[in-house]
């Protein structure tokens, strides 16, 4: 199988650089990245990639019984470090692909040396002491919405995730790329994402990670970044002064900078 184009594989920056793994969440695509790539690509070598029912990736490759799994899209980023013939790349995973190299760098150690998460969310439903940001039925409601029209529920939700009402092209933007992902396709991530619960993964984290929060978020709030923080052992913890659940674009300057930093801390 040509991995390359099943997952639309994107290779750029310094050749002879450490190798940055950039991998996108749900009802998204490589194209997220495209604002924090030049200053990650000025010393880095950077991969991109979609996932397998995203962005330009073969969508024939797609099956249910896969990718209703976070274990699924965990394979697809193995699958790429392994065509690239890739060692202890950093693997920079949004939302929940924050999750989903969690279970990457469990499954082929060899392949992740280390781990960038933005915006990330173990699990969105609140459980007894731990606050997720939505209630069980507040997922219902939403994956409810999501199958019955999820052309509407994208143009009514990706503003909210993305926040910066005062800037309405970034919602646009998200709302465009959840509209451009097929409904049956976008139906499995959306219930494989929000329905997920990762928190007992993170106690085994053993590579060097880094937090990424933003100072407001609907998706994740500050309670789950200081949750991920805690449960993994000698992770840093950096929020960053933005808004909205996709600060590489809201705040692409003080993504891309919080990432570099921990690059040269961590080469």
């Amino acid at each position: 199988m040509d991995i390359r184009h099943r997952n639309n594989v994107t290779v750029t920056g310094a050749a002879d650089g450490q190798t940055v793994v950039l991998a996108h969440g749900f009802g998204c695509d490589q194209n997220m990245w495209r604002l924090i790539v030049p200053a990650l690509a000025r010393r880095h070598r950077v991969v991109l990639f979609d996932y397998v029912g995203s962005g330009g990736s073969d969508l024939s490759s797609w099956t249910e019984e896969r990718y209703s799994r976070l274990e699924g899209y965990a394979q697809d980023i193995i699958d790429v470090c392994e065509e690239l013939d890739l060692e202890q790349a950093v693997l920079v995973g949004h939302s929940v692909s924050a999750m989903i190299g969690v279970l990457a760098a469990r499954m082929a150690p060899q392949r992740i040396g280390s781990l960038v998460m933005v915006a990330p969310s173990p699990c969105y439903i609140d459980d007894a002491d731990y606050r997720g940001g939505f209630t069980a039925e507040d997922i219902d409601e939403l994956l409810a919405a999501l199958e019955s029209n999820y052309l509407g529920w994208s143009s009514a939700m990706a503003p909210v995730i993305m926040g910066n009402p005062e800037r309405p092209e970034l919602g646009q933007e998200l709302t465009n790329s959840f509209c451009a992902t097929d409904p049956d396709i976008a139906r499995v991530f959306a219930r494989t994402t929000f329905l997920s619960d990762s928190r007992a993964d993170l106690a085994d984290v053993a590579v060097p990670t880094l937090v990424l929060e933003c100072a407001q978020d609907a998706i994740a709030p500050r309670e789950v970044g200081a949750f991920v923080h805690a449960a993994i052992p000698s992770s840093r913890l950096v929020t960053l002064v933005a808004t909205g659940h996709c600060p590489q674009l809201s705040a692409p300057e003080a993504t891309a900078a919080a990432i570099v930093d921990f690059l040269g801390t961590h080469p």
